[in-house]
């Protein structure tokens, strides 16, 4: 069994894998980090994550041309020109084609609190965003730990109507993430910021040493 400071290194290296593998991964290997996904805390233990997970090639194929569509229509609302527009989309296109598996993760609000006030509502929906977000951490890090590459991109939050249309999924669900997952993908890891310029020690502006 690793030791604390192993498990702290190995949690350290996971990085996202920009350019996926033409590995296959297995359902098996899916439903065991998707379990590991749903240990995650969540807000009053209400678990507001959904997913689904999409591997059969043509689902895989129309989603993505679907989103494509979404996508295209908001570049061209940025003023590009269509050249430019099929250069990104297309190169983004191929890209996620390539993964073996594309889980789709989704937030409800049906368990969370209902409450009468803006304010309220506003930060209860905070802290489900915030739920689903650790539940793919957790995702990510099972991943990493099979030897599996994954990468975490936020395209269906612009695309909710194709996610909808494509997978059948209910109205109450809001498409919040795609997660590319394939085998042998290419990782990268951007440098971080220092914590000097991210962490203080009880107030702003006082060091952490």
């Amino acid at each position: 069994m690793r030791g604390p400071w192993e498990i702290l290194s190995f949690i350290s290296s996971r990085a996202s894998a920009k350019i996926p593998g033409e590995g296959e991964v297995s359902l098996e290997e899916v439903i065991k980090a998707l379990e590991v996904a749903t240990s995650a805390p969540s807000a009053h233990n209400a678990q507001p994550w959904r997913f689904v997970v999409v591997k059969e090639p043509r689902v895989k194929e129309r989603l993505i041309e679907e989103m494509a569509i979404a996508w295209r229509e908001d570049l061209r609302k940025d003023g590009l020109d269509e050249k430019s527009i099929d250069e990104i989309v297309g190169a983004s296109t191929e890209r996620s084609m390539k993964a073996s598996v594309i889980i789709v993760a989704c937030l409800t609000m049906e368990d969370m609190n209902k409450y009468p006030d803006d304010r309220r509502r506003m930060y209860e929906y905070t802290m489900a965003v915030q739920s689903v977000a650790a539940a793919i951490e957790n995702m990510l890090l099972a991943f990493h730990a099979m030897g599996i590459s994954a990468c975490w991109r936020s395209s269906a939050l612009f695309a909710p109507k194709a996610v909808r249309k494509v997978l059948n999924v209910p109205d109450s669900f809001e498409p919040q993430a795609i997660v590319e997952v394939s085998r042998g993908g290419v990782s990268s890891k951007p440098p971080r910021k220092p914590l000097s310029e991210v962490a203080c020690l009880n107030f702003w502006g006082s060091a952490i040493r």
